[in-house]
């Protein structure tokens, strides 16, 4: 069978739904999945999906790509990506599919697998689409197809481990993402008075994108937060995986000082563990990390990379910038989940009687957001290489090339990096003050321009 290769991404597969990603196209996934699950020996996948429109066609196609190749589904239904997580933990299968476009337009949908307790990226999904080119011959039996709670289980876990130590008011905003339901009674379950905003799933997110990472979608609730009693926003995507916090003046709590917050607690009962963190993330961490005795590790971006990391460091708590955090601790299996934070920070601030005093004295530097230069496919690639071989920085404290090139200097860092999901450069600058970052700017800026002088920088 011919397939668009284009939906085969790094971390995933997505697409635009009967475009790219059509329904034959899912069902052949899913058998190429019930293949390679047969050679590793798993013999049942838990598969869910989240609330964009297609997803109930597009699980179906799936679940009967993997049972042709005579394996078995647990179908989940409609639940946030965190619970199929969970849901393989749960049948202790280790192998599943989340249907989801997470943060993307409507029109997109997509898969996020998992298969004997590994994250499937990369080469592994270029795996997949090499098998599906060869063509597959299904299996003479059929696998069943089992409709499963899990969703009853996984709100238990969570409200068996965190404890709040005093009710509190919250508003939370889902973005019309598949988080809506569940959130509403996790959050009301654990003592919170909840003010929700888009809590109702609908896959033409009418409101705004169901992306926290972007200021733009978080304007209504840093509204309600700040006009109301509430005492914090919190933010979830579109399928769970990642969150977002606003505090009471209406100030962004971005996902790497919520990581300060988290590995200073985990950190009281995993003395000496590392602590994960991505490439984009602030400087700020690493001192914080060490004064809290734990050990900073960087790690390249990507939600699958940082699990490898996590897997083979064993690490008690990861994150990165775009939202992702990762609890590994004895509490919690490791998987990425927004909702779980968002529960384990309520923790922690509910120990206090101001929740964004303590969130606002995390420390912080003056940085950029994520700034994209545009490059034709595989250009992008090419441009971070040649920066990596050719950029020299002899005032710098240290150059880091695991995932592009960050230079750190002492007062801030400057980071260029290929994305691995689309061809863009993708640029991140930081400095303690206002005339650091600008000067690293001038400085990162007239190093590139030397290479490429014809290059426009988006600061």
């Amino acid at each position: 069978m011919q397939i668009d290769s284009s939906i085969f991404k790094a971390y995933d597969i997505r697409g635009v739904v009967d475009k790219t990603l059509t329904e034959e196209a899912a069902r052949a996934i899913g058998q190429a999945l019930g293949a390679l699950a047969k050679e590793k020996n798993v013999d049942t996948m838990c598969v869910g999906r989240d609330g964009r429109l297609s997803g109930p066609k597009l699980s179906r196609a799936l679940m009967e790509g993997i049972t042709d190749m005579g394996i078995h589904v647990k179908s989940i239904g409609m639940t946030p990506t965190p619970v199929l997580y969970f849901a393989t933990v749960l049948t202790k299968t280790g192998s599943g599919v989340a249907v989801t476009g997470s943060h993307n337009p409507p029109e997109y949908n997509g898969l996020k697998m998992m298969m004997g307790k590994e994250t499937l990226y990369g080469d592994g999904i270029q795996a997949l689409r090499e098998r599906i080119e060869k063509g597959i011959s299904v299996s003479e039996t059929k696998g069943k197809i089992e409709e499963i709670d899990v969703l009853t289980p996984y709100l238990e876990k969570i409200l068996g481990d965190v404890k709040l130590a005093r009710p509190m008011k919250i508003a939370i905003d889902c973005g019309n993402g598949v988080t809506g339901p569940t959130a509403l009674e996790l959050f009301k379950r654990l003592g919170c008075e909840v003010t929700p905003l888009y809590a109702e799933i609908d896959g033409h997110f009418p409101n705004h994108h169901p992306d926290p990472s972007k200021p733009a979608n978080l304007v209504d609730l840093i509204e309600t937060v700040k006009t109301t009693d509430v005492e914090l926003g919190l933010a979830f995507d579109g399928d769970g995986d990642r969150l977002g916090v606003v505090t009471k003046s209406g100030q962004i709590i971005y996902p790497d000082r919520q990581m300060m917050l988290f590995a200073a607690d985990i950190l009281k009962h995993n003395p000496g563990a590392p602590i994960i963190y991505d490439v984009k993330c602030t400087r700020r961490l690493v001192p914080w990390i060490k004064e809290h005795g734990g050990i900073p590790t960087i790690c390249r971006t990507g939600h699958s990379l940082v699990k490898a990391k996590l897997k083979e460091t064993q690490a008690p708590f990861a994150g990165e910038m775009s939202g992702h955090l990762f609890f590994n601790d004895q509490r919690w299996p490791g998987f990425d989940d927004g909702l779980y934070a968002g529960a384990r920070m309520l923790e922690i601030l509910s120990r206090t009687s101001n929740p964004s005093d303590v969130l606002e004295a995390l420390p912080t530097a003056v940085n950029t957001p994520e700034l994209h230069i545009e490059m034709q496919e595989g250009e992008n690639k090419q441009f971070v290489e040649r920066l990596q071989k050719e950029l020299h920085f002899d005032d710098a404290t240290d150059v880091i090339t695991i995932d592009g090139i960050r230079v750190e200097w002492e007062d801030g860092f400057a980071l260029a990096r290929s994305s691995n999901t689309t061809p863009v450069v993708v640029l991140r600058l930081e400095g303690d003050t206002p005339e650091a970052l600008e000067r690293i700017k001038t400085r990162f800026g007239n190093a590139i321009k030397e290479i490429y002088p014809s290059v426009v920088l988006p600061f």
